[in-house]
């Protein structure tokens, strides 16, 4: 039975990810930072483990208790929605650690199990913010290109040994809670003089009619882990698939 292992599946995407894979008879290694049985079936191919991609040590001790692993998702992250003026650079910092580096982290542990065994697949979630200039989102999708041009790159490397590397690049989702996460935890102190222009922008999002949804993404990322012919960039989303057409890409 293949097993995988997700990160952040406390909400979200992680979950819906979690959800289909198990529904596909995969044995699934849930983690996240506090561990919750929430909205994840109660099922004997479902672990649940704690997880910081931040910590060297927890990342350690997840994969010692999950054993070896045929395909690993990062999709722990955060967001954070501001103008630079108005973003505090230690929570900057923060961001980075979390959706750069853990990705790189938990990439880099895996990596030589997967080598040695000449098998397994690495999806890590970007964003389609990534495809398009956006106002208001200029640190968070400095973190995600970031994500993308560490991945096209390691999968070269990783390609040697028979291990494949793939990014999805999920739409805007208002049907999870990832927005409101990234409000509370980076704060949104929007500066006065920005404060009109940030708002304008917030409509135009809110009064989009194409959308992301949670099912959209673990669909992408179940394409990316099963289909060897998958291409590098999947865009998840009718909202993603508009981005990615109109920056000229076609998806396959």
């Amino acid at each position: 039975m293949p097993r995988i292992l997700i990160t952040g599946c406390s909400s979200g995407f992680g979950r819906a990810i979690a959800a289909r894979f198990l529904d596909e008879g995969w044995e699934v290694i849930a983690t996240m930072r506090t561990p919750a049985t929430d909205g994840l079936p109660n099922l004997d191919r479902l672990r649940i483990l704690s997880l910081d991609v931040t910590q060297r040590l927890s990342i350690e001790a997840a994969l010692a208790e999950a054993g070896p692993i045929d395909a690993l998702v990062n999709n722990a992250g955060v967001g954070m929605l501001n103008v630079l003026e108005g973003a505090e650079i230690d929570k900057a910092r923060e961001l980075f650690d979390i959706n750069v580096l853990g990705t790189m982290a938990m990439t880099q542990a895996v990596m030589p199990a997967m080598r040695q065994r000449r098998n397994g697949v690495i999806v890590n979630i970007s964003s389609s913010v990534t495809l398009r200039p956006l106002p208001a989102l200029s640190i968070y999708s400095a973190s995600k290109a970031a994500v993308n041009a560490f991945t096209e790159s390691f999968a070269l490397e990783a390609a040697e040994f028979g291990v494949r590397a793939r990014l999805v690049l999920p739409g805007s989702a208002p049907e999870t809670s990832f927005g409101k996460n990234a409000v509370t935890r980076m704060g949104m102190d929007v500066p006065d003089a920005y404060g009109s222009f940030v708002q304008a922008y917030f409509q135009s999002l809110r009064n989009a009619t194409e959308k992301t949804s949670a099912l959209d993404v673990a669909n992408a990322v179940w394409r990316a882990v099963t289909d060897v012919n998958a291409p590098m960039m999947l865009p998840a989303g009718a909202d993603a698939e508009a981005l990615y057409r109109e920056a000229g890409r076609c998806a396959a």
